[in-house]
């Protein structure tokens, strides 16, 4: 199953990459973040930065919903993500396999157009 390490090494493989500094990790291309740790907030609580969990851009509410309904076990979202295109997956549930082609898909919506 995937980590956070796993997040790092197929995001920054891919051109034009860089990672914010950040309590976990946030990777941007073109300026636009593409994958990030999720900051976990809870009513009455700091904010808990997450590595255990991979925010992903997604690119539509349709695209979300379907991995959300599809597969909970590995995907879900929060009130506070609605009506974004962004979905959080659960890294340990996930195949390094898997969260490349997440990770590749969300890189490349979000890039520069050639």
């Amino acid at each position: 199953m995937a980590d956070a390490d796993d997040v790092r090494r197929l995001a920054l493989a891919l051109p034009g990459t860089v990672e914010i500094d950040s309590e976990g990790f946030d990777f941007r291309v073109g300026n636009k973040g593409f994958v990030w740790s999720y900051p976990q907030r809870e009513p009455g609580k700091p904010r808990t930065i997450r590595t255990d969990v991979a925010v992903l851009f997604v690119g539509d509410e349709a695209e979300k919903q379907a991995l959300v309904l599809g597969e909970p076990d590995l995907f879900f979202t929060v009130p506070s993500y609605d009506g974004l295109p962004l979905v959080m997956c659960r890294l340990p549930k996930v195949t390094v396999a898997r969260l490349e082609e997440l990770i590749t898909d969300a890189w490349d919506m979000r890039r520069p157009p050639e």
